[in-house]
């Protein structure tokens, strides 16, 4: 039986916030950041296996990575990469994946991830993701996954989740979104039990977000709906409509305004490894709080620092406290983890002072 489940994997990004390892020519989504042998795209897609067959994923992606995309992901066929030509957040990709998955299966039941989380307890994904799609296909909804918080994070939006509509039901109807909040607001989001981390994690049909976009962002929607989908025909049509589409976000162009949003609220190890500080909670850690991720390396009075430094390279790290250290061959970054919010500007003053590569 033809399988109704489509899984659309946004791997678009340039991971910025991973310099010097995460770079143009390679974010971080196609490179093993976790030190398991396999890439973050690469996980993301053997994590959906279970659920959806291969010739039911998409990726939606820069051309530039069309190549790396079917390198890592040789189950798919080529038409089943998606390249955008110019970044315009998550709405236009997601409208671009409707359009492809439409023209197949009109009675589709999508799940939108990004390309580069990490999952602790993949069984209880599993279980998360298949009552959600039990859930949009029972019901007009647009849900999102919502991750329990177990600290006061301002580096994540959050979602504020009314009555459970059933007692012991983990779906709720939304009451807000937020964006990432400053420190005294993130303690009273943990502090009320209300608020969840938004995983920017989707499950809907493609009836009900078709409908969303004809509502809210019928703009968007329209620019695609006369897109030719059959492979390799449609550089220059996908090309004009990128040129015309504005860049807006899922979340702000269709979720903080639709009346049936729903969240999913979840607990199964979650981190959108946005940064360093993010993957050093994930690390293991010797006894003075110390990631060793890669390289040979010695470390002497320091502590609570992460290392990656190539596998070959022998590095000494002495008298630091709470920093990042990570060498990618032909750059090397020192930075105090409290600072890392700085490394996006760090890689902008690095292309203006010594050039893009």
């Amino acid at each position: 039986m033809k399988s109704s489940t489509f899984c659309v994997i946004m791997a678009g990004g340039i991971g910025s916030r991973f310099w010097p390892l995460s770079k143009t020519s390679s974010p971080k989504q196609f490179l093993d950041i976790l030190g398991t042998g396999k890439s973050l795209l690469r996980q993301t897609y053997e994590r959906f296996s279970p659920l959806c067959p291969d010739e039911n994923v998409i990726v939606v992606t820069s051309g530039d990575y069309k190549d790396l995309v079917l390198d890592q992901l040789p189950e798919l066929k080529p038409e089943q990469v998606l390249t955008e030509p110019f970044r315009r957040n998550t709405a236009p990709c997601i409208a671009f994946a409707n359009k492809w998955i439409g023209d197949r299966n009109p009675d589709a039941n999508i799940v939108v991830t990004p390309a580069d989380h990490l999952i602790i307890n993949e069984s209880a994904f599993h279980q998360a993701i298949q009552s959600g799609l039990d859930f949009v296909k029972d019901n007009e909804a647009l849900l999102t996954l919502g991750i329990k918080p177990h600290r006061p994070e301002t580096g994540y939006g959050y979602i504020q989740a009314g009555k459970p509509l059933e007692e012991g039901n983990p779906f709720s109807k939304v009451k807000t979104f937020t964006e990432k909040p400053n420190a005294d607001l993130a303690k009273v989001f943990y502090e009320s039990g209300e608020f969840y981390w938004n995983s920017g994690i989707f499950i809907w049909s493609l009836k009900s977000i078709n409908k969303a976009f004809d509502t809210y962002l019928k703009e968007v929607k329209q620019l695609f709906d006369p897109l030719t989908t059959v492979p390799s025909s449609n550089e220059n049509q996908i090309s004009e409509v990128y040129a015309e589409c504005k860049n807006i976000s899922i979340d702000y162009g269709v979720m903080e305004k639709a009346d049936n949003v729903f969240v999913e609220t979840v607990n199964f190890g979650w981190s959108d490894l946005g940064t360093w500080s993010s993957l050093y909670e994930y690390s293991a850690q010797d006894k003075a709080g110390n990631a060793v991720i890669n390289g040979k390396t010695l470390l002497y009075e320091t502590n609570g620092s992460i290392v990656n430094v190539p596998e070959e390279k022998v590095a000494v790290v002495q008298g630091l406290t709470d920093y990042i250290v990570v060498d990618s061959g032909d750059a090397l970054l020192i930075c105090p983890k409290e600072n890392e919010q700085q490394i996006r500007q760090f890689t902008t003053d690095i292309k203006t002072e010594f050039g893009s590569e």
